[in-house]
């Protein structure tokens, strides 16, 4: 499944980023196929960073939109651990 980081902005504060993490997660209870796989928040840029899996960035869109998640934008993500790049199909 494809994956996706969606870029959002949050005041620099630990009650915004607990609220972004709950947006999270609820984007990925109202849509189909869409599973939160992590949050990091830049505090010194106030930027949030959210990894999802998902048929679509379409797809995600639409149930971050539903779940009340801001959103600059989502780009297809490749990841890297340790030294073994993974490629999402």
């Amino acid at each position: 499944m494809p994956r996706f980081l969606v870029e959002s902005y949050a005041a620099a504060s630990a009650e915004r980023f607990d609220e972004a993490c709950e947006l999270a997660r609820r984007t990925a209870e109202v849509g189909s196929g869409i599973r939160h796989v992590d949050t990091t928040y830049l505090p010194g840029d106030e930027t949030v960073l959210h990894l999802f899996d998902a048929p679509s960035a379409d797809v995600l869109a639409g149930a971050g939109r539903r779940a009340g998640l801001q959103f600059e934008r989502i780009v297809p993500a490749v990841q890297a651990s340790g030294q073994r790049r993974k490629e999402q199909p």
